[in-house]
């Protein structure tokens, strides 16, 4: 019997359920619980996300070194410029400089509460660097 039946990533933010949306959005998600102080989404392949209320979460500052980047997520997609203009259209931003197209086989965004994710190329086709 396993100890733990689930896991489930958990984001504070200052509106859960607006940042709900933008994760229902972007992985094509479910709400499957929520209260006043947490919406949890589900995404078709069974990734859980939740968001719970924290009205004095500030987002981290990466990449500057004031503020450590603590976790981030990461998302494996096929097409990062369709994806890519898909989250800017949600409310996301990159986080990268430089040109926000292109081969890059990994993007790093915020979401509109700030929080940290990165996109990857399913499929790398370039080879590994270093």
């Amino acid at each position: 019997m396993a100890l733990v039946n689930a896991g489930v990533v958990v984001l504070d933010c200052a509106e859960p359920e607006k940042l709900a949306e933008f994760y229902k959005e972007l992985l094509q998600a479910e709400e499957v619980d929520a209260n006043a102080n947490r919406v949890e989404v589900r995404a078709s392949d069974g990734f859980r996300l939740a968001l719970r209320r924290d009205v004095n979460a500030t987002a981290p500052s990466w990449p500057r070194p004031e503020n450590s980047l603590q976790a981030h997520l990461e998302f494996v997609v096929d097409d990062l410029d369709a994806v890519e203009r898909r989250i800017v259209s949600l409310g996301g931003r990159p986080m990268e400089a430089g040109a926000p197209s292109g081969p890059l086989e990994e993007r790093g965004y915020a979401d509109p509460a700030g929080h940290s994710f990165t996109l990857r190329r399913g499929a790398p086709t370039a080879p590994k660097q270093g």
